[in-house]
């Protein structure tokens, strides 16, 4: 057990107003920023909150609490916690470092391995910035990095025509891509892509399925903010090397010949696999669902992996396309995940199979059980009647209402603080964890639910291993809130979930519309061989 510490929880469930209207609509950029500005609140501010709401509502005097025999505490319950140590990373050049307060700095460091940006270009679509300044000071940071093979891009910025600027997002995209053609002497294998809005562009999605699903070129999409710093550009850059093939960090004792991460995943194949499906926002409930699943690759690596995705019903929180047999082949996320995993690691099948589900409630832990494990079971059959592999499945949940503070102390919980006591379910496997640093508002742990374990672990070995997987996601410099391959399955859903186009779509189409499969170019190299998937995220 590492050092103790002592937090406080409190649960709310009952301090809500509902509102009702006709008709559900999705809350404008505006709104959205008023409500998140609104929920921003400290950890201290947080609690003065609720014990004023505890002496306004005098539950004591409450005639019906009286007569059921309950009462209302009117103290916070006092619980013991503990905080886990950050993992130690390792960066290019066998440099390892140790994350201080769940966050490191890549600013004069190497990056592990590096990608070539060879044969790009720079396009413009109505931002406000300095193009030119913004290319010579990513290409002097990704050498710092690094990065030696990156070429001068052509020339210079592509700009979008005034003409077309108010034209329809996919007539816009289509105009940027006829210049393209014109201006370059061939196809370029990266672009970088100047957006004019941070958020809800809306050139990204039809930006992105002609990029990845119909041309077959890597792009990276950025908003410039008025002044661009080298932390933002670094930011960038570990977005573009891993989209190319690149890491940033690893776990020490990631790669052989070093000790495995953890002995009961470093030393028997194990795959990793994150679930997540995606739904439509509120007014787009015919947009269909997307499920995504992303795997572990190049086993022992825990750090390296690639998105599956498909579609399905509207609303379905269910996976419906783990295993989809038909006839001799099955067409399911399941298959093409173990199969990227079988080619990426020497031709090994996985011995251990760890699940992490995302986004699922306590009344559909049954379904995850016996619908989504089951298919997954079967699609492993499907493959070789004679494997059997051993399961663990996790359920993440954030959306929850518990809260953590810090006995006599305003800031948020430490990162790698693990609570598994006297607020946790007496007799299942769960536990909260805060792996990250919470810089705004009060964190929220996720919880974690252990439903099924074949493979064994205690409790400490897991807590330690979902704790390093805060650690590895490629795109930030810092532990994120959940695992990875949560993290990654949710971007996939969410990313390819703009391919879709609403207006394509009628009320309950059937069947649901298949989405786009990725241009080969974009696929990992086994796929360009012939062999996995298709429809997977770079």
């Amino acid at each position: 057990m590492l050092g103790g510490q002592s937090v406080q929880r409190t649960s709310l469930s009952s301090f809500a107003r509902l509102f009702l209207c006709k008709d559900t609509k999705a809350l404008s950029t505006l709104q959205r920023s008023s409500l998140v500005e609104k929920s921003r609140q400290k950890p201290h501010q947080r609690m003065s909150t609720l014990d004023d709401a505890l002496k306004r509502s005098d539950y004591d005097s409450d005639p019906m609490l009286k007569a059921c025999g309950i009462s209302i505490a009117r103290n916070l319950t006092q619980i013991e916690g503990r905080i886990l140590q950050a993992p130690k990373l390792k960066a290019g050049n066998d440099e390892e470092f140790v994350p201080q307060k769940g966050r490191w700095n890549l600013a004069r460091k190497k990056l592990i391995r590096t990608c070539s940006v060879t044969r790009w270009a720079v396009v413009n679509f109505s931002a406000r910035c300095d193009a030119r300044g913004l290319v010579r000071d990513l290409t002097r940071i990704a050498i710092a990095m690094g990065i030696q093979e990156i070429e001068d891009p052509h020339g210079d910025a592509i700009e979008e025509s005034p003409a077309v600027r108010r034209a329809p997002a996919s007539r816009r995209v289509d105009e940027m891509f006829a210049q393209l053609k014109s201006k370059l002497p061939g196809q370029p294998k990266f672009l970088l892509c100047l957006l004019p809005a941070r958020k809800n562009c809306e050139i990204y999605g039809p930006w992105k399925r002609k990029c990845l699903a119909e041309v077959g070129i890597f792009t990276q999409c950025l908003a410039p903010p008025p002044r661009v710093n080298d932390q933002y550009l670094i930011n960038v850059l570990l977005k573009i090397n891993a989209k190319l093939d690149g890491l940033n960090t690893l776990l020490q004792g990631e790669l052989p010949p070093a000790p495995a991460v953890l002995p009961i995943v470093g030393k028997v194949p194990t795959i990793i696999l994150g679930m997540d499906v995606s739904h439509g926002q509120p007014g787009q409930s015919d947009r269909p669902s997307i499920a995504a699943v992303v795997n572990s690759r190049k086993w022992p690596l825990i750090s390296k992996y690639r998105a599956t995705v498909h579609t399905q019903s509207p609303k379905l929180e269910t996976m419906s396309s783990l295993f989809k047999p038909r006839g001799k082949e099955d067409d399911g996320l399941i298959r093409e995940s173990l199969i990227d995993f079988y080619n990426s690691t020497g031709n090994r099948k996985p011995d251990q199979v760890i699940i992490f589900r995302d986004g699922v409630s306590e009344s559909q832990f049954t379904d995850v059980i016996n619908i989504e494990l089951e298919q997954i079971i079967q699609a492993c059959k499907f493959l070789d009647e004679k494997w059997e592999p051993k399961f663990t499945v996790i359920v993440a949940q954030k959306n929850h209402h518990t809260r953590f503070f810090q006995t006599g102390c305003p800031d948020n919980v430490p990162p790698g603080t693990v609570v598994d006591k006297e607020v946790c379910h007496p007799k299942n496997f769960d536990f909260y964890m805060c792996a990250h640093a919470g810089m705004i508002g009060t964190s929220r742990l996720t919880h974690y639910h252990v439903l099924h374990d074949e493979i064994g672990f205690t409790a400490d070995e897991l807590q330690e291993f979902v704790h390093s997987l805060s650690y590895v996601y490629q795109r930030s410099t810092t532990a994120i809130s959940v695992v990875a391959p949560i993290m990654y399955a949710h971007l996939a859903a969410a990313q390819v979930g703009t391919f879709v186009k609403l207006e394509d779509m009628s009320a309950g189409s059937i069947p649901v519309p298949e989405l786009p499969r990725l241009h080969e170019n974009v696929r990992t190299p086994e796929d360009r061989c012939g062999r996995g998937g298709s429809t997977t995220l770079p």
